[in-house]
């Protein structure tokens, strides 16, 4: 993105987002305000895994040049005055890989600003050098350091946060917080001084539209004077960590610590061309995916890992940014194109060694758990898309020895789903299809629940339960027999789902059954969950039958970015994702777009059409809207209505990983093609 309008409303849309591989993160608008309590500058994971606080929420700069003052930042306030206005001054924004960086235009000097997180590391870098400047000039930059100490899903508010400060020399000043730990910010080409004094009444209007506490008090620790220059970066490093574990060694080089992320985003670019070598040319949209991708990658700590677990270091995914932690169902889904479509395939091991762990009863946690916490095992899916995560990775890797070590695990989901487990899951003899659910649970993916309310309970037999069911009993059976065992066990079990499956074919002609047997006979709500029978490796389904599910699906639910979660002609339909918490969870899955479910529209139009070329430019508005919302990565949904506009959460595991698993398959299928044409 380049040349942003100087309007607010805009300036505001457009958010960027920074990880660090310890699920901590930097986010900020483009105007440089604040619109949501999620929003600064370093979140740090100070109790991995998920023990997020947000630390440092703004660094504002002003330039100084003479009499004259430009401030490279804006704020929004509770009485509604916008003060500063420094949007107004961006000449420019764009992505340097993953890395935000700004243009700012102040009279006839030109500021470039830049931020990064260092991977692995909870620290936060913030940096300006001068671009255009004029003889004898010698501006100043002074950058308020504004602090918080609070779990990333409140809001602080004044005195409730009283760090002991200190100064270590003139470049260093650190926030000593209650639980010991601290806040170091160190300036680079200058020096800070402490001035204290807190800052209120900062407005949060994306929590006012979701109908939670929408101001925001912050303790402004002091500033930092620093000089810029055209030859050298300045600016201020800000660290978290143990007290204990404070350096106090020299300053790192910024030109170091900038060109060591950019070399970080270029290998992980070097590393997916170099595993596609039979994909020629990689477009600098799905370039921006692979760099998104490994956002949502992180360590899992050991200690937060069953006893029984018994590798090392554990990784996991995180389901989205700012909310959301490690899901079971969402990090399998995601697996294979956060993992194998960016080139990646040990990582995809390492996290499905991880997860092997947490299985109980043939069920993966739905959420995963924090530090002293009990997983969650809300799920009938999660198991199932785990099955289909190790397809993809024997197929990338071709590691048998791995797979001999999984496979008695992975029969042991298998017996659990036919036996029975957890919320009456278990298999109907009868037609060999999978049933699920007790009242007040909610165990698919549409899981959204408002208090005692389960908007959409599905229970029965969810056709896209059964339509993995069918493909993990095949994809068991084809590894049985790549391990030299007997698949006739898992074959004929595959059959009778299969015959059994045909139920879910409506009469009508329009697709599938959404749900058979449910508790008011078979739902025939019209949503995207068939389109699964269809995109999955092995399909239940006669290619008649495929063609009618497709047919619906893009008629009734295909949107530029996603699918509906419900036809628009449905009674029940929300066209819109807006309002307080019940009103949005009640739109939730009830006409919403996911952009996730695209991927798997595109793959399902190629197995009915056999056209790669077509099914792939599906995915074509994707590359668009990486310029907006959350600019360079996907979002979790969309409006149902026109114009679509982007809802959620703005950086979503699932979306970026569908696009980029299924945008690289059926590239995959044109080269050959193309290939076995000549």
């Amino acid at each position: 993105m380049t040349n942003p309008p100087a309007d607010l409303e805009r300036a505001e849309r457009r958010e960027w987002w920074i990880a660090n591989g310890r699920g901590g993160y930097a986010a900020g608008t483009v105007a440089g305000s604040l619109t949501r309590g999620y929003h600064g500058l370093l979140t740090a994971t100070i109790d991995p895994p998920l023990g997020r606080r947000l630390q440092v929420a703004k660094l504002d700069a002003t330039l100084i040049d003479g009499e004259r003052h430009w401030p490279l930042f804006t704020n929004r306030w509770a009485d509604g005055c916008i003060e500063p206005a420094g949007h107004v001054l961006i000449d420019s924004f764009r992505l340097d890989g993953r890395m935000p960086v700004w243009h700012w235009a102040c009279g006839d000097l030109l500021v470039e600003q830049r931020i990064w997180m260092p991977p692995g590391e909870d620290s936060v870098w913030s940096v300006y050098r001068l671009l255009r400047t004029r003889p004898g000039a010698l501006p100043r930059l002074r950058v308020a350091l504004l602090l918080a100490d609070h779990d990333h899903h409140r809001v602080g508010h004044k005195d409730d946060f009283d760090p002991i400060l200190t100064l270590d020399g003139e470049t260093r000043l650190t926030a000593r917080c209650a639980d010991g730990h601290d806040i170091a910010l160190t300036a680079v080409g200058g020096h800070v001084r402490i001035e204290r004094a807190w800052i209120e009444h900062f407005a949060l209007p994306s929590e006012r539209e979701r109908g939670l506490t929408d101001r925001q008090d912050l303790l402004r620790v002091g500033f930092a004077e620093l000089s810029p220059s055209t030859t050298a970066w300045c600016g201020v490093l800000a660290t978290v960590a143990v007290a204990a574990e404070t350096e106090t060694g020299p300053v790192p080089d910024p030109e170091q610590a900038l060109e060591h992320f950019r070399q970080n985003d270029r290998a992980l670019v070097r590393t997916a061309r170099t595993y596609h070598q039979q994909i020629p040319n990689l477009p600098a949209w799905i370039e921006q995916l692979i760099l998104a991708a490994d956002s949502f990658l992180i360590a899992r700590p050991i200690d937060a890992l069953p006893a029984r677990q018994p590798q090392a270091k554990g990784m996991s995914v995180i389901a989205g940014y700012p909310w959301f932690g490690d899901w079971g169902r969402d990090t399998m889904i995601a697996l294979p194109g956060l993992t194998l479509a960016t080139g990646r395939p040990e990582i995809a091991k390492r996290i499905l060694e991880t997860f092997a762990g947490f299985l109980d009863g043939g069920m993966l946690p739905n959420r995963f758990p924090g530090a002293g916490e009990t997983p969650v095992y809300n799920t009938v899916d999660a198991a199932l898309w785990y099955i289909d995560a190790w397809r993809a990775y024997i197929e990338a890797s071709d590691d048998l020895a791995a797979l001999a070590r999984v496979f008695a695990i992975l029969e042991s989901i298998v017996a659990h789903y036919r036996d029975g487990t957890r919320y009456e899951i278990g298999m109907d003899p009868s037609d060999g299809l999978i049933h699920a659910g007790e009242p007040g649970v909610q165990l698919t993916w549409m899981d959204a629940k408002v208090g005692d309310w389960v908007v959409t309970p599905r229970i029965g037999k969810p056709v896209e339960i059964n339509a993995l069911w069918y493909h993990a009993l095949r994809v068991m059976a084809d590894f049985a027999e790549r391990l030299g065992r007997d698949p006739q066990g898992y074959r004929g079990a595959a059959d009778r789902t299969r015959s059994g499956f045909g139920r879910f074919v409506r009469p009508d002609g329009l697709g599938l059954y959404d749900i058979l047997d449910a508790p008011d006979g078979n739902d025939s709500s019209m949503r995207p969950n068939q389109i699964f029978a269809v995109s999955l490796t092995h399909s239940p389904l006669e290619t008649p039958a495929q063609a009618a599910v497709v047919k619906v699906c893009a008629h009734h639910l295909l949107c530029p970015y996603g699918l509906r979660s419900l036809a628009q002609e449905d009674p029940d339909y929300r066209g819109r994702y807006e309002g307080d918490v019940w009103n949005r969870d009640a739109a939730y899955h009830q006409g919403t777009v996911w952009a996730w479910l695209l991927g798997h529209y595109a793959l399902a139009e190629y197995r009915v059409t056999g056209d790669a070329t077509a099914a792939q430019a599906r995915l074509a508005p994707i590359a668009d809207h990486l310029r907006d919302a959350g600019v360079g990565t996907l979002g979790e949904i969309f409006d149902g209505d026109p114009p679509h506009h982007p809802r959620g959460c703005p950086a979503q595991a699932w979306s970026v990983a569908c696009i980029l698993d299924a945008w690289t398959q059926l590239e995959r299928i044109r080269v050959a093609e193309g290939e076995n044409a000549t």
